[in-house]
Formats: C-alpha cells, sequence, structure tokens
C-alpha cells in the first residue's frame, strides 16, 4: 500500500512544521508549565486555515480529510503536546460530529466560529464512574416540552475552561443500555452548567470537571437520538486514529533529540552513538516510529465517510500508544542523567506520551474491539 503524499498534503505538512517548529515550539515549556489554554498558539493556527482543516467549505473550513489531520496533528505534537492536544478538538470528533450529524442550523452556527478560531469545543463523554462504558452512562436529557432537562456530572474534560459549546453524551428519557444513548449541544452560560473540578495533569494539560444540574436546552440542540449510540462511536474511530498521531509526534520529536545528542555527545573518546548497543537502540526507535506512521496512515487513508474503521482505528492507537512510551523512554534513557532534567524537552515528550494510552479507549480496550472482530462478534464496548 502506497502512502505517497500528494503536493497539496505536503504542502500542508510544511505549512504546519512552519508554524510548529518557529512560533509553537519555543514556547512549549512555557505553555506546559502555566497550563493555561494556548491562545497565542491556536490563533496562529486558525490564521493558516489549520484549525479549519477539516470543517467543510461552505462553513469556511479547509475541507481536509481525517488523514490531512493525523499530518497536521503529529507535526504539532511534535512541537507542543498541550498545543496538540487543544487543536484535536477542533479537527477532531467534536466538530466532526457536528459537520456530519447537526442540523443545517447548528452547523451555520458552530462551525464558522470554529474555523475561525474563535469558539473552541469540548467533547463531555467521561463520567465519575464511567470512562469506557459509555452504555452505563448516568447523564440524563428528560424531555419538558420544547426543551431537554439535562443532569448529571462529567469527568476529566480537555477545553472546559475556554469551551463556548460542550458536546455531551447523555442518555435520553431514562432508556436504559446504548439505546437510550445520543449527544446534545449545550452552549457555556447555559444555567446549571458548571465548570468544577481543575486539574493538573502529567503532561502539562488541565482537565476538567463538568456539572449538570437541571439545565433547560433547547430541543433543537439534540445532537443525534436515533442511533445516537453507534453514531458517536463511529465518529470516536476518528478520535482514536488522531490521539495516535499525538503520540506519534511525541515519539518522533524525542527520537530526534536522542539521534541529535547521540552524535554530540562523547564519551571514551568517540561519540556515543558509534556504540553498538545504543545503534541498535535508535535503530529499534526506528522501526517502531516507522511501523507506528503505517499503521496510522493505513487507518486514515481508509477512513470511508470521514470515519475510519473500529479494527484499523484500534490497531492504529494501540500500537502507536505503546511504542510511544517505548520510545521516548529510550530517548530519555540516551540522554542519560541529562535527559531527567526539565533543562532538556525529552523528559516533556515522555510525560506527553503517556496520555495517549489513557484517554481515547485504552489499549486494553482496544484488544477487545479487535478481538471481537476477529471472533466473528460485534462488540458491546466503544466501537459502534
Amino acid at each position: 500500500m502506497n502512502f505517497q503524499l500528494t503536493e497539496e498534503q505536503r504542502l500542508l505538512k510544511q505549512t504546519v512544521r512552519d508554524i510548529a517548529q518557529k512560533e509553537i515550539k519555543p514556547r512549549a515549556a512555557e505553555v506546559e508549565a502555566s497550563g493555561e489554554f494556548p491562545w497565542a498558539n491556536m490563533r496562529a493556527l486558525a490564521r493558516a486555515g489549520v484549525v479549519g482543516l477539516t470543517i467543510p467549505v461552505e462553513f469556511e473550513g479547509q475541507g481536509g480529510t481525517l488523514f490531512d489531520a493525523v499530518l497536521a496533528l503529529d507535526e504539532v505534537a511534535q512541537a507542543c503536546y498541550v498545543t496538540a492536544m487543544a487543536l484535536l478538538g477542533e479537527i477532531g470528533v467534536q466538530s466532526q460530529v457536528i459537520a456530519h450529524y447537526a442540523s443545517p442550523a447548528q452547523k451555520e452556527r458552530i462551525l464558522p466560529r470554529v474555523a475561525r478560531g474563535e469558539w473552541m469545543l469540548a467533547i463531555c463523554m467521561t463520567e465519575p464512574d464511567h470512562g469506557s462504558d459509555v452504555g452505563s452512562l448516568r447523564t440524563n436529557a428528560v424531555r419538558d416540552g420544547d426543551h431537554y432537562v439535562v443532569s448529571g456530572r462529567k469527568m476529566l474534560i480537555s477545553r472546559a475552561d475556554v469551551a463556548e459549546v460542550f458536546v455531551t453524551y447523555t442518555r435520553f428519557d431514562g432508556v436504559p443500555g446504548h439505546k437510550g444513548v445520543g449527544a446534545m449541544l449545550i452552549d457555556r452560560g447555559t444555567p446549571g452548567l458548571e465548570v468544577t473540578e481543575r486539574y493538573a495533569t502529567l503532561g502539562g494539560e488541565y482537565l476538567f470537571g463538568v456539572a449538570f444540574e437541571g439545565c433547560r436546552v433547547p430541543a433543537d440542540h439534540v445532537l443525534v437520538k436515533e442511533d445516537g449510540f453507534k453514531k458517536m462511536m463511529s465518529a470516536f474511530n476518528g478520535q482514536r486514529c488522531l490521539n495516535a498521531a499525538i503520540t506519534l509526534g511525541q515519539a518522533q520529536a524525542a527520537f530526534d533529540e536522542a539521534l541529535r545528542y547521540a552524535q554530540d555527545r562523547k564519551q571514551f573518546g568517540q561519540p556515543i552513538a558509534s556504540f553498538q548497543g545504543l545503534q541498535w537502540m535508535l535503530a529499534d526507535m526506528a522501526i517502531e516510529l516507522d511501523a507506528a506512521r503505517l499503521l496510522i496512515y493505513r487507518a486514515a487513508a481508509n477512513a470511508t465517510s470521514g470515519f475510519p474503521s473500529v479494527v484499523e482505528a484500534a490497531m492504529a492507537k494501540t500500537f502507536s500508544n505503546e511504542m510511544a512510551i517505548r520510545v521516548t523512554n529510550q530517548a530519555l534513557q540516551i540522554f542519560g542523567g541529562y535527559g531527567y532534567l526539565k533543562a532538556f524537552p525529552v523528559e516533556r515528550y515522555l510525560r506527553g506520551a503517556r496520555f495517549g494510552a489513557v484517554g481515547g479507549g485504552t489499549p486494553q480496550i482496544q484488544r477487545n474491539l479487535i478481538a471481537a472482530r476477529l471472533l466473528g462478534r460485534r462488540s458491546a464496548v466503544r466501537g459502534e
């Protein structure tokens, strides 16, 4: 299978790389240390059309594909994990479920503002007692005239401090199991919506708690209801590819730093790269990076209607997540004691890479999905 990039994709990759390396990377350590949302970086990306990359052209976006999004996120992640996670929401599942499933009025109201970098989106799925088990979530929306009354709590939510619209997974009218699950678009400022806890993370990004206490949401803010679980989970397969792209970028950046250091650092009168043991480490890291990239590219290139298959996305995410932990760890080892210092960037890449296997469905959940298909049965866990 040939993943030769088109001229347009090469231009996209170079454009994002220039912004990432010249504007984003120099302030990456500062962004991580502050924990604040990287507005300056996001505005730079918005000016270049990257924030609206996967938004349809008719809503001021670029009309790009999932493959385009993978290319962009890889480059941004090589410069700054926190900024890559911020961009993920605008080119990932939040914008895509709106582009695919929202009403024309909802699209017109939200998507142009996202494309211009004016509005950020948050996806509210994880709950205090339910993460991967989406079919058991407790947040509930009850019809009351021309509104729904939404009550529940969400946990570990990215961008909740700045989001204007919360794409909220909810149960409708108490219908049990997967059949009752869908999603609503809930605006910041809706009475009863409160951003509660704020959690500092290993990678530098802040996560938040969100409470919905009897929020009255107009019925025309329902995003998906019929077949809601299936639709939202299909969209989430794209998120798995983008999660993998971020971990790939973190691992690539760590590898590049380690490769340069190994050629510059001298011990026993010669560069440490001349020692076979270290050469094998570098070779194994390069092999793993290439394998992860090919799995991600395959899943993204084969995506139909914008979303990849559950198996290809799960394979890409599992391998890339676990690869990134190994590669960033080996990169730190090559730096020796210096790698353990915050003055050098490799420890930051290691911490950023670690999130991939936690967010978006763990490798264990991905293996369940893969095994279910191998055994010829449909999965009831975050697959379809």
